[in-house]
């Protein structure tokens, strides 16, 4: 799925509501598909990238900002299958005040496997390269007897121009560790690049505009 078409997915001609959008960012999950079968070869580290490369992907858009998404009142929740995998995504509005809070959780059709969040859009910054919402981010996975912990900050990006429609970006930073020993960081810049070092190995890039659909 092209860029382009994957933004227009999240934010459809039709209209959507913010937690609409957020389910549909975080219709993803095709990234944790490996995950059990890399725990059930004892590969636990590249099942901790895999999941961080999801919690990156879904906590995030790259494109074309078609329009701002309508508001939720506090309290409200959506389900929504992903229909690439059957994985439900439940989003929940917690707050707007001080900040936006939404959790969410990604549950595996067989219920083997969790992912499960929470972000705090703190607010929006103005600097030169656009309009920054930073969200520190938690999230936790689930599968079997194994566990992973990510948290970080992922600031969504509003790039301004003159030239060209108003575009949606991210950067931002993830820590993981794991019940197995694993850890390591995640970083994304604004191209959509994941570059990920796990237990001090050699440096891991994933790009997501080219494998997010």
């Amino acid at each position: 799925m092209a860029e382009t078409s994957l933004t227009r997915y999240e934010l459809p001609p039709q209209g959507i509501t913010l937690l609409g959008y957020i389910v549909r960012r975080m219709h993803k999950t095709r990234w944790l598909l490996p995950v059990a079968a890399m725990l059930s070869a004892g590969n636990a580290a590249a099942a901790l990238e895999q999941v961080a490369c999801y919690a990156a992907a879904a906590s995030v858009s790259y494109g074309p900002a078609y329009y701002q998404p309508r508001f939720n009142r506090p309290g409200e929740e959506l389900v929504e299958a992903d229909p690439a995998t059957g994985w439900d995504v439940w989003a929940r509005l917690e707050t707007v005040s001080p900040h936006y809070r939404i959790a969410y959780r990604v549950v595996a059709p067989d219920g083997s496997a969790v992912f499960s969040g929470r972000e705090e859009i703190t607010g929006t910054t103005v600097g030169l390269r656009g309009l920054g919402m930073p969200a520190p981010s938690h999230f936790h996975f689930t599968c079997g007897g194994y566990q992973a912990t990510l948290t970080g900050v992922i600031t969504s990006e509003l790039a301004l121009s003159l030239f060209r429609p108003t575009r949606i970006r991210a950067y931002g930073f993830l820590n993981l560790a794991d019940s197995a020993g694993n850890s390591g960081k995640l970083q994304l810049d604004r191209n959509g690049r994941l570059t990920l070092e796990i237990n001090r190995q050699p440096p891991v890039v994933h790009t997501l505009s080219e494998s997010a659909g």
